[in-house]
């Protein structure tokens, strides 16, 4: 078995109202940033766990999202990185 770190990032869907987001894109509009468009406001988890390889590690890890981590209704999450720390 080897440690891997696995970093995920967890959004709300596109179309799903995203309050927070919303409060900071026009934040940064009223600082003089106008080219922001959109922002989405999430969550990042970086997660130490054991497994055979990087396969099977990321595998782990989409069950944890799809099970607990990420609500599949509202939520998607993407798998940033697979290291080994």
């Amino acid at each position: 078995m080897t440690r891997f770190r696995v970093a995920v990032h967890i959004v709300p869907r596109k179309g799903v109202l995203d309050p927070q987001g919303k409060a900071v894109s026009d934040a940064l509009h009223a600082l003089g940033f106008s080219a922001v468009h959109e922002t989405r406001v999430g969550r990042h988890l970086v997660l130490d766990l054991d497994a055979a390889d990087r396969s099977a590690a990321e595998s782990s890890v989409r069950g944890m999202c799809d099970k607990l981590l990420a609500n599949p209704v509202t939520e998607d999450y993407e798998i940033a990185g697979v290291t080994t720390p």
